[in-house]
């Protein structure tokens, strides 16, 4: 793969729209709505780096930076629990070894759709790479139920990440934007605006034409 790294966090929004994807990181284009304020103010203190602790056997860090040379992602973590074990990884300055949990925090309530899914499993994915760990499983954590929801990181999951990866590099290096696809989420999109998602309704100029000289056509 090319060395041009995307955004962790944009397979969340490929996932759910991949004109809305195009938008943000092929285009530049962002907007805000009380959906995404609200989702800024929590997860500002998921990424406080300031705010790494020891709990008993767990190291907690937030706010953790990662990569994948293999994927062309980079982003950052929310938390990431490092478990006290025999058979874990080791970590700078710390005694013994670890295994690596990690959370992805989500403002509202679980979807009926992956997007979520998909990207704590790219986060697991760059960890894997960067600790030359294996990762079976991390959590989402929902404001809205106050509760995490296990996710077990399939073997089906990590090549739909990586399927939809290699589309999202492509998409990149093209320039492309794809043509909209109206669904029930774009009413709540921040972009609906810029996106215009009702425009695609109007006929061709063309085939409007051809329409309406069948209609006066004796």
């Amino acid at each position: 793969m090319e060395h041009e790294m995307l955004m962790l966090s944009g397979i969340q929004h490929f996932a759910f729209c991949r004109r809305q994807w195009a938008l943000i990181h092929v285009e530049q284009q962002w907007a805000e709505n009380l959906h995404t304020a609200e989702g800024d103010v929590f997860h500002r203190r998921a990424h406080d780096e300031t705010q790494t602790e020891m709990r008993g056997d767990t190291l907690i860090v937030r706010g953790l930076r990662v990569q994948s040379e293999r994927l062309g992602i980079s982003g950052i973590c929310d938390v990431v629990e490092f478990h006290r074990c025999e058979n874990g990884v080791t970590l700078a300055g710390r005694e013994g070894r670890f295994s690596v949990y990690p959370i992805e925090y989500k403002k509202g309530a679980p979807k009926a759709h992956q997007a979520d899914e998909l990207q704590l499993c790219a986060q697991a994915m760059c960890l894997e790479e960067m600790l030359l760990s294996e990762i079976p499983e991390g959590s989402l954590f929902y404001g809205e139920t106050r509760r995490r929801v296990r996710v077990s990181l399939t073997q089906e999951l990590r090549a739909e990440v990586t399927q939809m990866l290699e589309e999202m590099h492509q998409y990149f290096r093209r320039g492309y934007t794809p043509k909209v696809r109206r669904h029930k989420g774009c009413s709540a999109c921040s972009l609906k605006e810029l996106c215009l998602p009702g425009m695609q309704k109007a006929p061709a100029a063309g085939a409007y034409l051809r329409a309406h000289v069948r209609e006066e056509e004796p």
